[in-house]
């Protein structure tokens, strides 16, 4: 297969879209590009480097929720990584923000540490950073 853009997009279906989109753009700092309307509701964009997370809030909201947890909740998509410069820094401005992590900062293997925090629909996020 090629691919045409060297990232991948990642569409979240959420419950409240004010939330949501103050997670990702006021907490998270993810940049805003926009919303639209879709056929059944509306989406709203944030670009996370050449990633377009696209936060859609359906009008009728689905039953089922995530599975809690993260990755060992369940199978499927469980999480997706962010990469960051400075994992720390990060993470002490989300606990100030009243965000506490999941997963708190943790070496994984020499050279790799993670962290990660649940969003308002209770999906993980992982914040990733390497040596």
């Amino acid at each position: 297969m090629k691919v045409s853009k060297d990232s991948i997009d990642l569409g979240i279906v959420v419950t409240d879209e004010k939330a949501a989109v103050s997670f990702y753009r006021d907490v998270l700092g993810l940049e805003w590009e926009g919303e639209l309307p879709l056929p059944g509701g509306r989406m709203y964009r944030l670009k996370c480097g050449t990633t377009v997370i696209k936060l859609l809030k359906l009008d009728k909201t689905p039953a089922a929720k995530p599975a809690p947890g993260g990755p060992a909740g369940g199978l499927g998509y469980r999480y997706f990584t962010i990469s960051v410069p400075d994992i720390r820094g990060l993470v002490a401005q989300l606990e100030a923000k009243g965000i506490r992590p999941t997963v708190p900062v943790t070496e994984f293997r020499p050279g790799v540490t993670i962290a990660m925090v649940t969003d308002p629909d209770g999906n993980t996020v992982e914040f990733i950073q390497t040596a």
